[in-house]
């Protein structure tokens, strides 16, 4: 497990970002390593997760490749290179059921302990 990737889970988890899960598609994807995907209550709720995630990892000297979907806050995309970021209402991660369509067996070795 990479160290962005317990950076991330850790300020979700600050963030209250719920349903919190960590997909390895390295062997599927030529565009990223892992994809973490979190929920959040609200519009106003995902965009404070990605606005604290973004600034909190700036002050790290890691900087976002892309930032997608953030004006309609139903699921912004945070691209870290190696590590996708998907901040989504439920709703939206229900419907488009991103693990599903990735993979089955999401880690659950992800930890803030």
């Amino acid at each position: 497990m990479t160290e962005l990737i317990l950076d991330v889970q850790n300020i979700l988890e600050e963030n209250k970002a719920e349903n919190i899960s960590v997909l390895d598609v390295k062997d599927k994807s030529s565009v990223t390593d892992f994809m973490m995907i979190a929920s959040g209550r609200s519009t106003r709720h995902i965009q404070a997760i990605a606005d604290n995630l973004i600034d909190k990892l700036k002050k790290s000297k890691i900087k976002p490749i892309g930032i997608e979907g953030y004006n309609q806050s139903e699921w912004i995309l945070i691209d870290y290179g190696d590590v996708l970021v998907h901040v989504m209402h439920p709703t939206a991660r229900e419907f488009f059921s991103l693990e599903k369509l990735w993979d089955e067996n999401l880690n659950p070795e992800v930890s803030s302990n």
